[in-house]
């Protein structure tokens, strides 16, 4: 969308007003919006959850009974892992693809669970039913894992490497 005000740069920021029940919006770039005097009280302050991403991070690169984590990239936009920990933002949709085995690392130390427990949006039944079989095999593999049945574990990990697999192909065609 085009700035408002100067018909020229990209709208970056996008202002929403209620006067007298009705809602007025209106998108300007920076640019603009600077020279209205508008400005994010947020500007200056660090995001919270970029420190929380940085501490957890740190504590698993310090970690002396695991090896150093490899460094990621997202292929999408070049955004190393260390710099999404630090920043505690995406670069581009394809991040928490990229950045998904972490993430999953993340997740269980926040949630207790990176499988999401919650209502899921309307979407199309192939992909609740992939979400609904993922839990499932993971739910199963947690049980092998403490009963100390390593093969059905592999097996299950296996397909659940699938299963993850056939998700990132049919998001990127």
């Amino acid at each position: 969308m085009i700035c408002q005000k100067c018909k020229k740069n990209q709208a970056t920021i996008h202002l929403t007003q209620i006067v007298d029940n009705k809602k007025i919006t209106f998108s300007i770039c920076k640019e603009c919006a600077a020279e209205m005097g508008f400005h994010s009280p947020l500007d200056n302050v660090p995001f919270p959850l970029a420190e929380i991403l940085s501490g957890m991070v740190q504590g698993q690169i310090l970690r002396k009974d695991t090896e150093p984590l490899p460094e990621m990239t997202c292929p999408g936009c070049g955004l190393t892992f260390e710099a999404f920990s630090r920043q505690g933002r995406f670069g581009c949709g394809e991040c928490y693809s990229a950045f998904r085995p972490r993430l999953e690392m993340i997740m269980r130390k926040l949630h207790g669970s990176s499988l999401h427990k919650g209502r899921l949006p309307v979407a199309d039944e192939d992909h609740s039913q992939s979400i609904k079989e993922e839990e499932r095999l993971e739910s199963e593999l947690r049980k092998a894992i403490e009963t100390e049945d390593f093969e059905r574990a592999a097996d299950l990990r296996d397909k659940l490497k699938t299963i993850r697999e056939a998700d990132l192909t049919s998001k990127d065609g």
